[in-house]
């Protein structure tokens, strides 16, 4: 992401903001971050919610009921997360709480895109199931985790490991 001219930075390379500023950037960019996520969750929920009224569902197999719960309650448990941070900072408003505010969001929001890559997983297994059959739905579904898991967490967390061990300098060589 290109950094705007009109951020200064010191010598270091760091951006010369106060913790406040740095932490009202983060909840700013936090905000932005969810709403993409929150857009995705509120389509997959109401898709969800009327499935159980077509034609077709009353006659859906146990395996198909059971990934259709699952699914739905993580699609819920997803929404619920990702609009936590906006109840939780209606109530502490004004309290300068900022700093737990947007480092609790942080984690919510984390859990919220899990429980998300989850019900996504399940929506591909259950349609799979329907068009597919079983095998497919479970080896596509799967496809569709690792896919998510690569994409949202591994990919991610790899890089932050590097950049942990930049950080802390080359490895001391003791005598």
């Amino acid at each position: 992401m290109a950094t705007p001219a009109n951020v200064v930075h010191g010598p270091d390379g760091h951006r010369r903001e106060t913790h406040l500023e740095r932490l009202d950037r983060n909840l700013v960019e936090l905000v932005s971050e969810l709403r993409v996520a929150q857009t995705g969750v509120q389509i997959l929920f109401a898709f969800l919610l009327i499935v159980p009224f077509s034609n077709r569902f009353p006659s859906s197999n146990a395996f198909d009921r059971t990934t259709y719960v699952v699914t739905l309650l993580l699609t819920g448990a997803s929404a619920g997360l990702l609009i936590a941070p906006s109840s939780y900072h209606r109530l502490l408003f004004r309290r300068n709480d900022k700093r737990y505010l947007v480092f609790t969001a942080n984690r919510l929001m984390i859990g919220g895109l899990a429980c998300l890559a989850l019900s996504m997983t399940g929506v591909v297994m259950l349609v799979c199931h329907a068009l597919l059959g079983t095998a497919a739905a479970i080896v596509l579904a799967s496809c569709t985790l690792l896919f998510f898991a690569s994409v949202w967490y591994a990919v991610p967390l790899r890089r932050r490991r590097q950049l942990d061990r930049a950080a802390a300098g080359p490895p001391r060589v003791e005598d």
